[in-house]
């Protein structure tokens, strides 16, 4: 029988070539010629000394207004999304505007209302979230969410749905004992899907809400100043949270349904 490395192994082995192909690339195709030295991509250890020698504090001053806009997008956006999708339970003739809304929300170029949220909101003061930077986020998330809580809605067992309106159970009657539950899966998974989205789009409306604190200014600070080791640094750190906060909702779906995957 034919043995498999676990999973750790192939996660370690995975990241560690990886890593080995980025230094590689970095000293030789993408070296100055003759220098020997990197700039459009620094060496794991370039990155890394600049991680000590920008400090902690950067990145907690900068990440923690970029979280803040995430989270309250995050909110936002699938706190819309789900109150939608349960209307259009109860009035099902609505599920054509609302997947409408969606599927404009979806389909709008980001660039194209930037600024026209700049002269929405308010330029934040130092420090405090960007309006602009919240409603991106909310954006990024809400198509996800809005098609996955219908599907799981529709995921219903039509027998328990007949039952109930044998019973003179209404679509709302429906929705809180059959619907919601079966729709659980499905609906934790847009969610957990909408974790690394809000947190994006929050790094791209800083870009247009005239901020100066977060991910998105200090990247175009690192930018303009051609550091490269901190661009990549600001970079694999978003990646790193947005990772870790994924998977951290991921869990949370596991244990929430435990059903979902057959455990008993």
């Amino acid at each position: 029988m034919e043995r498999r490395l676990p999973s750790w192994a192939i996660v370690s082995i995975s990241t560690a070539a990886l890593v080995a192909l980025w230094w590689i690339s970095s000293v030789t195709i993408f070296a100055d010629v003759g220098s020997g030295n990197t700039k459009a991509i620094p060496t794991p250890w370039q990155v890394v000394q600049e991680y000590g020698a920008i400090g902690f504090d950067f990145y907690v001053t900068h990440f923690s207004v970029t979280l803040n806009e995430a989270l309250q997008g995050y909110l936002w956006g699938n706190g819309v999304a789900l109150l939608l999708a349960g209307f259009v339970m109860v009035m099902p003739k609505l599920e054509g505007a609302v997947m409408q809304l969606a599927v404009i929300s979806y389909c709008i170029p980001i660039v194209a209302i930037g600024p026209l949220l700049v002269l929405i909101f308010e330029v934040p003061s130092k420090g405090e979230p960007s309006g602009t930077a919240i409603f991106v986020a909310a954006l990024s998330v809400f198509f996800t969410t809005v098609v996955g809580s219908l599907l799981g809605l529709h995921a219903a067992d039509k027998a328990s749905l007949d039952v109930v309106q044998v019973y003179g159970g209404s679509r709302l009657t429906q929705l809180r004992k059959v619907r919601l539950i079966a729709s659980l899966p499905a609906v934790l998974t847009a969610l957990q899907i909408a974790v690394p989205a809000a947190f994006l789009g929050a790094v791209l409306g800083e870009y247009f809400g005239k901020v100066e604190t977060g991910v998105g200014p200090a990247m175009v600070v690192a930018q303009q100043s051609l550091n490269s080791p901190r661009v990549w640094g600001i970079a694999l750190a978003s990646g790193a949270i947005a990772l870790t906060l994924y998977l951290l909702v991921g869990l949370l779906t596991r244990l929430s349904t435990p059903w979902a995957k057959g455990a008993a």
